[in-house]
């Protein structure tokens, strides 16, 4: 990969990947969508990508190809951003692998551990993990939402092979077009911290299928999602991560668990969210869609079961949301009260004892 990559492919642009691959054509550089909703593809190669921003609206012209034409494309890209559902990931870096240059790198702006299965498919020295923190959503063809502008959107980025880090300024470069970015060593760590506050917010406000800082404020229902972040951040510690700052905050200054994951959700609910913000998984559920589950709660939920732990709220978040989809349970500001006794029920003294450091 030369130090200005030539070619960039953003894989899938929903409401996240067309915004910020917007920022990289107004910037000039050489980038390619590559989609799978028809409609969509046909009303970007139209009208372009239209990115309703809080003060302002911008629109771009980027060439637009289906999934299904991958196997039609003759050149390889230098870096591609990969930014479909966690679940996709596998499929999909298979899907793209024949296109990427040999020395280039796939990056996963995703929810969920996605690093791991990018790195399965392509090599863990062409896999670069990142983590995002924007609010967007995209509710017709060719038109996103975002709800922050390039100074309130955050990303990191980390070489999976150590061997590759002194690569990964190249590419956080060019991803600083489209909002803050801060090159870590420790991505794995940087990922958990993440999924730790995903676990807390996505799919909790959801079932609930209220905006996130609606829910938050429904009767004993942050403390439901607090605890489903506790539960995750026990997950983390106990596969080897450790508590860092992420979407901007500054270096920890405690070793507690529970106050520094209060600390990441709160900056969630006051910088990176409005008063309509939808997580992405009600969305998906309004799309009629499956949202990220397993990747997130039950992510968590398994890595605490390998050391022998359980994850009471979670197991139940997991638990309503298989349902909703069934279609067994309706989304419902209701199914706050389910949370809250499973709550008041579950038994959680001494949980993150043994796993940190004395002080």
């Amino acid at each position: 990969m030369s130090p200005n990559p030539a070619k960039i492919a953003f894989v899938g642009t929903g409401a996240q990947g067309a915004s910020i691959g917007a920022d990289f054509a107004l910037a000039g550089y050489d980038v390619t969508f590559i989609e799978q909703w028809p409609a969509h593809v046909e009303a970007m190669r139209e009208n372009g990508i239209t990115v309703h921003l809080p003060a302002r609206t911008i629109n771009a012209k980027v060439p637009v190809l289906h999934f299904c034409q991958v196997a039609e494309i003759r050149d390889r890209f230098d870096i591609v951003f990969l930014v479909v559902k966690a679940y996709d990931t596998k499929w999909v870096t298979q899907m793209i692998a024949p296109v990427l240059a040999d020395d280039g790198f796939v990056v996963g702006l995703q929810n969920g551990m996605t690093h791991l299965d990018i790195a399965e498919v392509v090599g863990a020295e062409r896999t670069i993990g990142a983590v995002i923190e924007i609010a967007s959503n995209m509710f017709q063809p060719g038109i996103t939402n975002r709800q922050n502008d390039q100074e309130e959107s955050w990303f990191a980025l980390g070489a999976v092979d150590a061997d590759q880090q002194h690569r990964v300024e190249a590419v956080a470069q060019l991803l600083r077009c489209a909002g803050r970015v801060e090159v870590t060593d420790d991505i794995k760590s940087s990922k958990w911290m993440k999924l730790v506050v995903n676990a807390a917010e996505l799919i909790p406000s959801a079932l609930l299928d209220l905006p996130l800082n609606d829910a938050a404020r429904a009767p004993g229902f942050l403390e439901v999602m607090r605890q489903a972040g506790y539960e995750a951040m026990r997950a983390a510690l106990l596969d080897g991560a450790s508590i860092i700052p992420i979407i901007g905050l500054p270096p920890v200054t405690s070793n507690d668990p529970e106050r520094y994951v209060d600390r990441i959700f709160d900056e969630v609910l006051t910088t990176f969210s409005r008063s309509d913000t939808l997580t992405t998984s009600l969305q998906d559920w309004r799309k009629g869609r499956r949202a990220e589950i397993a990747e997130v709660n039950g992510y968590a939920i398994e890595v605490l079961r390998k050391f022998g732990k359980s994850a009471p709220i979670n197991e139940r978040v997991v638990e309503m949301a298989l349902a909703i989809e069934r279609g067994a349970l309706d989304a419902k500001p209701a199914n706050a009260v389910s949370l809250v006794d499973c709550l008041r029920g579950a038994l959680r003294p001494n949980q993150f004892q043994n796993l940190m450091p004395r002080s």
